[in-house]
């Protein structure tokens, strides 16, 4: 019995398959976690790119709207894309989604009133800022960069210089 005993422990045959058996799991859970953060940074990429294009756009015209309108309107559109006929879709994000802010730097200290001048002399640069925010709920509930509510906050931000 002893001799069977010692013949098993020097057999080798099958040790890749348990080794295998060990390690699947964790690869496995490792694949998942970077698919599912793959997936929230090509959204928050959309977001940038959304912002960046509606800044572009205000730059371009802001037609009957107001250049914040035309912001949020542009940003919605872009990353929500457009219907057949070329109408923004309402979903995922809608203009709620979508922060303008104005800002002023004097000699670059900011400045709390956009409308407000400089002082004589002082370098004055104006900008706006589009914010465009959205969630990720992963595929599945590894807890891994996530809020407490279970999803990924991101925003993609873009600004121009006005004046």
């Amino acid at each position: 019995m002893i001799r069977v005993l010692r013949k098993l422990a020097r057999e080798r045959s099958g040790t890749a398959t348990i080794e295998l058996a060990l390690c699947a799991p964790i690869l496995a859970t490792m694949v998942i976690g970077v698919t599912d953060i793959s997936i929230a940074y090509g959204k928050k990429l959309e977001l940038e790119q959304a912002a960046q294009r509606a800044m572009e756009k205000v730059m371009q015209t802001t037609g009957k709207e107001t250049p914040e309108d035309t912001i949020k309107i542009e940003a919605v559109c872009q990353y929500n894309g457009t219907d057949s006929g070329g109408t923004c879709l309402t979903a995922p994000i809608t203009t709620d989604n979508v922060t303008v802010t104005y800002s002023l730097t004097c000699d670059g200290t900011s400045v709390p009133d956009f409308a407000s001048d400089c002082a004589e002399g002082q370098l004055e640069i104006r900008y706006i800022t589009a914010s465009v925010t959205d969630t990720y709920e992963p595929m599945f509930d590894l807890h891994f960069g996530t809020a407490s509510d279970g999803k990924y906050h991101m925003a993609g931000e873009a600004g121009v210089r006005v004046a």
